[in-house]
């Protein structure tokens, strides 16, 4: 006969296990951001890995070809972005000098059509004004010496990419020969679902944002905002943040504008311009590119969106949600998991031609040693 448990010795065993999980992600952050990092850009490499080796492009030879234009396109990226901010770091003394010129302006209206003055409250506008500009400037000195040693940190990623890309098969058949006969089934369907929806969805993202990087850089530049290079390539960063980031980004180049913009129309020109790319973002970017491959619940997502930030910062809410995907799709394939599946998912309707797409998966599976 099994010994019983009292209820209360379970939920202290469960609650010490949770705080020794968490503390563990925390202690190991930096190790364990890398290796999820670097599978997940794996997955956004495999379509192309797979494309090559299929047209008899060596094992090796693709996976090196992949990574080097995966760095080459982050480090334009990083370096197009850095001149333009270095621009705008430089004009910053102007630009605090117009914030103040218009907290002038602001203070005499006020005086005129209210007759309210309070050099306290002007004092204090202006001093918050110079303190946003200085924390501005030491923001984005740091924000690069962190960018710097994070690159240093993480000068390992393109190692462990090539090595799970190209051990790929061995460790699905390492997977294979681990579990028991009576689950193989289950495992053998999850790993050709992941290996389906995560470049899918990943890509997707990064495709997105791309776009969104054009349509908010250009939308800033017709309405005459300076800089607008820098603050819609910021501002389309946020959105792989979903549901809030993009809001999130908005309100950078929304507080620029209206601290140092000739006139409040700038800024209202600003809210008006976001809020068209948000809903071309939702109506037509999101469902067209991205697709319906990640189905969590809006609630939970959020939720676990806080968790990852906590616990890992920016990269914590950039690999939650792929996470929480993955995750979802093993508990969909276990039936004492699917209620949890159930709670964290959503019900939608798969359309017929993902279905088929993920059922040709499935039913065809090839394996290149």
């Amino acid at each position: 006969m099994e010994p019983r448990f009292p209820t209360i010795a379970k939920i202290t065993f469960i609650l010490i296990f949770i705080f020794l999980f968490i503390y563990g992600l925390i202690v190991a952050k930096n190790f364990l951001s890398t290796i999820v990092l670097a599978g997940l850009f794996s997955y956004l490499l495999l379509p192309l890995v797979n494309f090559l080796e299929k047209h008899h492009i060596n094992r090796v030879i693709a996976n090196l070809f992949c990574i080097i234009l995966l760095i080459s396109l982050l480090t334009f990226l990083l370096i197009f972005v850095y001149k333009n901010i270095a621009v705008l770091v430089t004009d910053l003394p102007t630009l605090k000098e117009k914030a103040y010129a218009n907290i002038d302006h602001l203070s005499k209206f006020i005086e005129q059509n209210l007759g309210y003055t309070s050099k306290t409250q002007k004092s204090f506008l202006k001093e918050s004004i110079s303190n946003l500009f200085q924390a501005g400037g030491e923001l984005t000195n740091s924000l690069f010496t962190a960018t710097t040693s994070t690159i240093f940190k993480l000068g390992i990623l393109p190692v462990f990419i090539f090595y799970l890309l190209h051990y790929r098969h061995h460790i699905r058949e390492f997977l294979e020969r681990a579990i028991p006969d009576k689950h193989k089934e289950n495992v053998s369907q999850i790993i050709e679902k992941v290996s389906f929806i995560t470049p899918r969805y990943i890509g997707g993202i990064f495709t997105v944002v791309l776009i969104l990087c054009v349509l908010n850089s250009l939308g800033l530049y017709l309405i005459g905002m300076k800089h607008s290079i820098v603050f819609g390539i910021i501002s389309a960063l946020f959105c792989f943040i979903p549901y809030f980031g993009t809001w999130i980004g908005a309100s950078i180049p929304f507080l620029f504008a209206l601290l140092t913009g000739e006139t409040p129309h700038l800024a209202l020109n600003v809210l008006l311009v976001f809020v068209l790319i948000q809903f071309t973002e939702n109506n037509i970017l999101t469902p067209n590119i991205t697709g319906s491959y990640v189905h969590l619940n809006p609630l939970f997502t959020i939720f676990s969106l806080i968790v990852g930030g906590m616990l890992w910062g920016l990269i914590g809410m950039f690999v939650i949600v792929p996470i929480m995907a993955i995750l979802k799709i093993i508990f969909d394939h276990f039936e004492p998991m699917k209620p949890y599946a159930f709670l964290i998912g959503t019900r939608v309707s798969h359309g017929p031609e993902w279905i088929n797409r993920l059922r040709h998966r499935l039913t065809f599976k090839k394996r290149n040693d």
